[in-house]
């Protein structure tokens, strides 16, 4: 890795301690947090040259024309043009900002490229999200060989992240708001003829009881649903996953709802490298947000942080109401993504020996400002770079939570490529508070199945 922050830290931080709780970081040290850095961890200068503008406290107004009752929200920087775009023909001389992935595309498809616009650092968080990350640099503790996090409440947990596995365990915990449902999402995969299919449509709901739970009692990170309303085939499935902040005192728990068997039943195989039924099997179940679930198959090494392009401020994209013309042969649309300069921390992956897994190493690229994985390489067991994954985000400019996840992965291999949790003009709503308890059971599963 080229030009790695200087601050940052050695592979040899994650120890062999980290089957005990870890220390947070001193009471000093943390006073970097909202003054040189922001209270999430991010830097809050701009880069020397002004590729990357200052911190500012990201973006909090809507643009004209918003219309709040319609969950879709209009692209603030409409007006721009790119400053550039990179193809196989420049490849050279802006591969250093590059993900292995992006260069695998370009140098496989002479015309992919990637349009870069101006930095935007939209990334805006509530205040109570910023004082508690503030104060879970000096009270959250890393434990469980590296898997659990303890002590942190309704925050990002490690602004300061002196390993891989906290880098991780603050993806995992980023704040999307306290409860948001896409209405009618769409699950696409093109296949290497160009060919496109709806893999699911459905309503996705994801809550995060972390954010709503003041006083730090409730072990529990998030619960997800996907209630599947087409296509035909698929029509009345559902899954629900249930994830811990602790694993140690609560495990994962998911649940499959099937039609035809009308029952729903414990399904702990729905995570790692199962197959998700919501691509029809294009991804793992861990592929989703390029990265989901326990961390415990993988060491994660903290590499340092990077200026890179990576898409950024795709509400173009997201909220496009026409797949035809966005899902291409071969890839995305060029036109329809917004690439942007922005600093990532790159944390690296390796398969544990003894450990199973159809990816046998990752590199992942998390966003300063909001923590979320952005790029993604994967490899397979021979070491073979296989499946680059993007997400597409957005700054809910209405709510103050970002979101990212609209993501998607390219098979190199096959030549395919598939983008899940694609809100169309469907929208994505973004609430204070989501549903009771009882509405997230096994049995209030069944009841909202389609029969």
């Amino acid at each position: 890795m080229k030009k790695l922050t200087s601050a940052l830290f050695c592979a040899g931080l994650l120890s062999a301690q980290m089957g005990v709780a870890l220390a947070a970081v001193s009471a000093d040290e943390a006073k970097k947090l909202g003054t040189e850095l922001t209270e999430v961890g991010a830097e809050k200068a701009g880069n020397k040259e002004g590729t990357i503008p200052a911190y500012t406290g990201g973006l909090t107004t809507a643009p004209a024309g918003f219309d709040k009752t319609k969950n879709v929200r209009p692209d603030p920087f409409a007006s721009e043009k790119p400053l550039f775009s990179i193809d196989a023909k420049n490849t050279d001389k802006y591969g250093d900002k590059l993900t292995e992935g992006t260069k695998a595309l370009m140098k496989s498809n002479a015309d992919f490229r990637i349009d870069v616009y101006p930095t935007h650092r939209t990334v805006a968080l509530p205040k109570s999200v910023l004082e508690n990350s503030v104060a879970n640099a000096t009270r959250a503790k890393i434990s469980d060989d590296g898997v659990s996090t303890t002590g942190a409440r309704a925050g990002t947990p490690f602004p300061i992240p002196k390993s891989g596995n906290e880098a991780m365990l603050n993806h995992v915990a980023r704040y999307q708001g306290n409860a948001v449902v896409m209405p009618k999402y769409s699950a696409y995969n093109v296949d290497s003829a160009g060919k496109l299919a709806l893999a699911t449509q459905g309503i996705w709901t994801t809550e995060s009881p972390y954010y709503q739970d003041k006083d730090g009692g409730s072990n529990l990170l998030t619960r997800a649903r996907a209630n599947y309303t087409g296509p035909a085939r698929r029509a009345g499935e559902a899954i629900m996953t249930l994830e811990p902040i602790d694993y140690s005192t609560n495990g994962r728990r998911a649940w499959q709802y099937l039609p035809g068997q009308r029952r729903v039943r414990l399904a702990p195989d729905l995570a790692y490298d199962t197959p998700n039924p919501s691509t029809a099997g294009q991804s793992t179940i861990d592929d989703v947000n390029l990265f989901s679930g326990k961390l415990d198959r993988f060491d994660f090494k903290l590499v340092g942080k990077k200026e890179m392009y990576v898409p950024y401020n795709d509400y173009r994209f997201v909220y496009n109401d026409k797949a035809e013309d966005v899902f291409q042969a071969k890839f995305i649309n060029p036109s329809v993504v917004r690439w942007e300069l922005h600093r990532v921390w790159v944390v690296e992956a390796t398969l544990k020996e003894g450990k199973r897994h159809i990816y046998s190493r990752r590199t992942l690229y998390l966003d300063e400002d909001s923590w979320a994985v952005i790029a993604s390489d994967q490899y397979d067991a021979r070491g073979q770079l296989w499946r680059p994954g993007f997400a597409y985000p957005t700054q809910v400019y209405d709510r103050m939570a970002p979101n990212n996840m609209t993501s998607g992965h390219y098979d190199l291999l096959a030549g395919t490529y598939y983008v899940n949790l694609w809100p169309g003009t469907a929208g994505v709503k973004v609430l204070d508070s989501g549903a009771s308890d009882s509405e997230w059971t096994a049995d209030s599963l069944a009841a909202q199945g389609v029969r």
